[in-house]
């Protein structure tokens, strides 16, 4: 059986997701981790023993050993330690979004294709069962041609989660239309089939900028508590806040249809919400993760009476499920080329979407374009990363 060495850049947090690639009776050890935080080292270190720790990535990087990394490092981060992975012939696992800026998308694609190292981008929504059972339905052609797609982002922990830690500054997210819309724009994308030509935004702070901060000598704690709201009532937000707390955007599509994407970090609720119509019904989810449903509608009626009702159940692991499978298809594809649910290509879409949503929102709301692709890198990872 072949084997996979493996190392994580970013050992606790995120990193965690990484843990799962130890599949020894598979051929996959995980054999280093970088972690610049010692309390994540020392938690790595105890749960693998044998392998080699560091503080900085690039020792990790030297490793010939290692044919594999998982980089879940902050956002900003992601463009370089992407490129150093890529340029030392490690395949990557990059964690969303690909990067904060269109370029340092551009460049992570161009130097894969270059140095033929593996990419994959962890969006693991793609492997949602909920949202896998819309993509069934949608491509079953029971609702048609799809000409509208609406999403309505409840982020009920947006007060805990993004605006008491790094998240909170555009120098290192750009903002949270991009660093926690990528996930539903890229959802979007893969459900209509389709890429956002050219988008205008909207969105303000409205809310966190008046909560009560934390000194910049204070760390961030960003655990989550559901007794953490009304946010006006809570204090220990981050010193710096420039990022909005609410964010909506509108999309016309390549292949003609359209479609809006809204998110809100102050509600009290937590669930995205996607609908999508077509020329002959409509389809809806309710609920997006452990027990939900996906509602569909193909004749005239209310909608408290949808035609066909699909209960799709929990399933085991992290992000709904997600977090295992995702994984695997990482190591099937780096061990054996295995097809892949999430692409490249439509990592830097949803990245290019949600920065020119915000440039747009920032600077008059008018239309921005997203640029293309060249055609020798569009058609290097259409076929799935093998040079023709």
């Amino acid at each position: 059986m072949e084997t996979l060495k493996v190392g994580l850049i970013a050992t606790g947090g995120r990193g965690h997701n990484g843990w799962q690639a130890h599949q020894p009776e598979k051929g996959v050890t995980i054999v280093a981790g970088a972690d610049i935080a010692p309390a994540a080292r020392e938690e790595f270190k105890e749960k693998f023993p044998e392998a080699k720790v560091f503080e900085d990535y690039r020792e990790l990087l030297k490793m010939d050993e290692i044919g594999a990394v998982f980089i879940s490092t902050p956002d900003y981060l992601h463009e370089e330690m992407a490129v150093d992975a890529l340029k030392a012939g490690k395949a990557i696992y990059l964690e969303k979004p690909m990067a904060i800026t269109i370029e340092g998308c551009d460049r992570i694609l161009r130097t894969a294709m270059e140095t033929g190292s593996k990419l994959f981008i962890g969006h693991n929504m793609r492997h949602f069962p909920v949202v896998l059972k819309m993509r069934e339905i949608i491509r079953s052609g029971i609702i048609g041609d799809i000409q509208v797609g609406w999403t309505r982002h409840f982020v009920g922990y947006g007060g805990d989660a993004y605006f008491r830690d790094w998240h909170s500054e555009q120098r290192y997210s750009n903002g949270l239309l991009l660093q926690k819309g990528a996930h539903d724009i890229d959802v979007m994308h893969w459900l209509m089939g389709t890429y956002t030509k050219s988008v205008v935004g909207m969105g303000m702070l409205s809310v966190y900028d008046k909560c009560g901060r934390r000194s910049p000598e204070t760390p961030g704690c960003a655990k989550w508590d559901v007794s953490q709201y009304p946010p006006l009532e809570q204090t220990g937000f981050s010193p710096i806040i420039d990022v909005e707390d609410h964010n909506m955007i509108m999309m016309q599509m390549e292949n003609g249809a359209q479609a809006t994407y809204m998110q809100c970090h102050y509600a009290p609720d937590a669930e995205r919400n996607y609908t999508f119509i077509g020329t002959k019904g409509r389809v809806e989810n309710i609920g997006d993760s452990g027990d939900c449903y996906v509602h569909v509608w193909t004749r005239r009626g209310p909608r408290s009476t949808p035609d066909i009702i699909y209960h799709v159940k929990p399933a085991v692991g992290g992000h709904g499920g997600a977090d295992g499978p995702i994984v695997d298809n990482f190591l099937d594809f780096v061990m054996h080329g295995a097809k892949t649910n999430t692409s490249p290509i439509a990592a830097r879409n949803s990245v290019a979407t949600g920065v020119l949503g915000h440039y747009s929102m920032r600077h008059g709301c008018n239309r921005q374009d997203i640029p293309p692709l060249p055609k020798e890198i569009i058609e290097y990872f259409d076929n799935n990363q093998v040079k023709k």
